[in-house]
């Protein structure tokens, strides 16, 4: 059970923790990891327990960040190197086991709201970025200074947007500078008028415009890791299709456009949707337990997938891994319910033998009433799909022609049923044939006597029966009395204490 439902015990010991990082050399640890402005943080709340959550690979600078924190605040610091998802969410869970008061997290965040309030401090970090490089790459890929474009980044490079601007702006007219949407401090009042939030960043966009009319300039990345980092495929799969989008690596200027390979990435979710759409069984994998509203979203999708017609099954496995997910092969597709950057998270070479999915795919299978694909929106946040929410799309009523729409599959080019769900007063529902009903007697003691001696003695017939058919095909004699599997073998004895109960129909 341990080795197929989960890691074994060893793996603990015997992993790697990452990929080693290298290590920040101690003078500039102050301005790496902003430890003033943390230390202020745990000042002003008069924390007394702190948990300090890292990354893999910034688990080598721990140490020396929770020494200078404790001998700066005076309070105690708890290090969180190992999370039960994911490394972007703010685990809630291990610090509310440690016992803290208040938790700073270092390291790409998702920025998603915890399911407990607990106040959080995020160090996004500081990466360098060579300023003129990325300004010369930005006016070569646009030369238009009319054009609207945003100045977009990975969360380490968040820091140096405004300076980029201020080398852009007196030749660009219509630019535009985003801010990762970090909690703002209690008490304080939100800014007017209130700037757009969406992908994890704040768009402080002008009254009358909207984000899809902007192009993208993406400053993040590194030419030698051919992964796709997760913040940028949510921006790829929810930017409009139609608008230039381009990244330039902080290092070198280069610059790549991802016009390309966010066609590839929409296609593949499309391909996801089909399958959604084919799938009898859905697994639903609880992929976080400390972001908010993950109850709310996991029973929205369980009535999605029952007014689909479609079962589903809740699986709590922590990270899915192959192993894991090939113990139930009666699943026809998954669906992934964490954060946006935990359901966009890179797959394993060896991949998964059934797909994975993000609610937003599964909603666009499930609901008659989504949007075609082109026309509606691509969320990659499960928040985004429940009601309140501006995108929430209600299912249809039962009564509806949306479910009775013919649909061919694209992938097996057969024709869908409709859902096999139908009201109960619904004239086309089968007639159930009634069963005759049963009652439970008890014979009297002396016929139980009598039939136990008669069944006792036809055993033993039998058996010694079995016992001569056993000797001539080479079967002991033990075995064939014993096991009812054998051919001439005796039947099972009933215990003498026990009644014998049997039903009969009720006239």
């Amino acid at each position: 059970m341990e080795s197929t439902f989960s890691s074994p015990a060893e793996a603990a010991l015997q992993r790697e923790a990452g990929a080693p990082g290298l290590l920040t050399p101690p003078e500039d640890l102050d301005r790496v990891y902003e430890l003033e402005r943390v230390a202020g943080f745990v000042r002003d709340l008069g924390c007394q327990q702190v948990a300090l959550q890292f990354p893999d690979q910034l688990l080598g600078d721990a140490g020396a960040v929770a020494a200078r924190l404790e001998g700066t605040t005076g309070s105690k610091m708890f290090i969180l190197g190992d999370t039960a998802y994911g490394s972007c969410c703010v685990d809630v869970l291990g610090a509310e086991q440690a016992g803290a008061q208040a938790l700073v997290h270092f390291g790409p965040a998702c920025l998603s709201p915890p399911a407990r309030p607990l106040p959080v401090a995020f160090v996004l970090g500081q990466r360098p970025v060579h300023l003129e490089l990325c300004a010369k790459a930005f006016e070569a890929e646009n030369p238009d200074p009319k054009a609207p474009v945003v100045l977009l980044s990975e969360p380490a490079c968040a820091h140096a947007l405004e300076a980029l601007a201020t080398l852009l702006r007196p030749r660009y007219l219509d630019l535009l500078v985003s801010s990762p949407a970090l909690p703002l401090p209690a008490g304080s009042c939100s800014p007017e008028p209130e700037p757009l939030e969406r992908f994890g960043r704040r768009f402080p966009l002008a009254p009358g415009r909207c984000l899809e009319e902007y192009g993208a300039f993406y400053v993040g990345g590194s030419e030698a890791s051919a992964d796709l980092d997760p913040d940028l495929s949510r921006l790829l799969l929810g930017w409009a299709p139609g608008q230039p989008f381009f990244t330039c690596c902080p290092d070198t200027g280069q610059t790549q456009d991802e016009g390309v390979r966010a066609g590839r990435l929409r296609a593949r979710r499309h391909y996801l949707v089909e399958r959604a759409r084919d799938a009898r069984v859905v697994g639903l994998l609880a992929g976080t337990l400390g972001v908010a509203q993950h109850r709310e979203a996991l029973t929205h999708l369980r009535n999605l997938t029952r007014a689909a017609g479609k079962r589903s099954y809740v699986l709590a496995l922590g990270r899915p891994t192959p192993p894991k997910l090939a113990n139930f092969p009666e699943v026809d597709v998954f669906v992934l319910l964490a954060c946006p950057l935990g359901a966009l998270a890179p797959q394993p070479p060896g991949g998964f033998f059934r797909p994975i999915l993000a609610p937003c795919e599964l909603e666009a299978a499930c609901n008659p009433a989504w949007p075609p694909s082109g026309l509606a929106p691509y969320l990659t946040h499960y928040a985004d799909l429940l009601p309140g929410s501006p995108f929430h799309v209600p299912l249809p009523p039962p009564d509806s022609e949306l479910w009775d729409t013919p649909d061919v599959s694209l992938i097996t080019g057969e024709l869908r049923p409709p859902p096999a769900w139908k009201p109960s007063n619904d004239p086309g529902c089968l007639d159930l044939n009634l069963r005759p009903q049963l009652e439970l007697a008890e014979s009297s003691p002396a016929d139980f006597v009598c039939l136990f001696r008669e069944t006792e003695a036809e055993t033993q017939a039998e058996g010694e029966a079995g016992s001569l058919q056993g000797a001539r095909r080479g079967t002991l004699s033990g075995v064939s009395r014993m096991t009812p599997q054998a051919a001439g073998g005796a039947k099972p004895l009933h215990h003498r204490g026990c009644p014998k109960w049997h039903f009969k129909p009720v006239t």
